[in-house]
């Protein structure tokens, strides 16, 4: 149920860049920008997962450089059904972690240097295996291509609103400016709306299929709860389009998050801790 629910978001996303295209700059708009995320799409399909590290600042990391941490994801993996991933190191004192890569056989694993300070071994293994479930879901391709789209239709409407504060009247001078602008709003918001969706299916699967990986919900459980606490206390520097990654926001400490918490792509903790609970 949540693999098709995660589909309809991305057909959603997929119409509304499409729709917009044709709106702002008729038909030959919506090929070009159709055409323009697909480009995007093969460009991160490829290369997603370097880009995220640097967002974060990690690096590859073998069993000689952490060989407990090593030898447990080789366990957890091995539960899940996985190949071993590679595993990387984020060099922040906030306890987190996510999962990159553009498949099975290409996924990463990445912790911060906090996590392995903070959290107990019961903690990591459910941190651990909430990363490899969504290696085993398939999330962190799904989560990127949409992060692409909703950009995309973020650049078009950027254009639209330029244009119509500027007095255009879009294609051929037969768009009413007040409309594009409005328009120029309302997509992105959209976009935001629907990457969240995906975002928020995905970590609550990762939570209950993390459980199950792991062999009880209660190490996950008790790592949220310690990680959003310290989310809060240290802060964490990163481009929010990686945010969306990590296992809890990294970016809950920043100045004006309550502003930002109406989009955050994450589910509430304590839902998600309630819903671990009550398996």
């Amino acid at each position: 149920m949540q693999q098709l629910k995660v589909f309809m978001l991305m057909a959603g996303l997929t119409a509304l860049l499409v729709v917009l295209g044709g709106y702002f700059g008729g038909q030959q708009g919506a090929v070009v920008f159709f055409v323009l995320a697909a480009l995007m799409n093969f460009g991160v399909f490829w290369f997603s997962d370097r880009a995220v590290l640097r967002m974060y600042g990690a690096r590859i990391i073998g069993a000689d450089d952490a060989p407990e941490l090593y030898r447990m994801v080789d366990a957890l993996r091995q539960r899940a059904g996985l190949p071993m991933p590679r595993l990387a190191l984020a060099p922040s004192e906030q306890p987190n972690a996510f999962a990159t890569g553009r498949n099975q056989g290409k996924a990463i694993v990445c912790v911060t240097s906090g996590l392995l300070k903070l959290v107990d071994k019961k903690e990591l293994e459910g941190v651990i295996a909430h990363e490899l479930a969504h290696v085993k879901h398939h999330h962190m391709l799904v989560s990127t291509v949409a992060a692409t789209m909703a950009g995309s239709i973020a650049m078009l409407a950027s254009v639209a609103r330029w244009g119509a504060i500027l007095g255009g009247g879009g294609r051929d001078g037969d768009r009413n400016p007040i409309g594009l602008l409005v328009m120029s709003i309302v997509a992105p918001l959209a976009a935001v709306v629907v990457q969240m969706g995906i975002s928020r299916a995905n970590e609550f699967q990762a939570d209950h299929t993390g459980a199950l990986i792991a062999g009880s919900p209660d190490g996950l459980a008790s790592a949220l709860g310690r990680l959003e606490m310290y989310s809060k206390r240290i802060p964490m520097r990163v481009n929010p389009a990686g945010a969306q990654l990590a296992i809890v926001n990294p970016l809950a400490g920043v100045r004006g998050d309550a502003f930002i918490g109406l989009f955050r792509t994450h589910p509430p903790t304590e839902e998600r801790i309630a819903r671990l609970m009550a398996l």
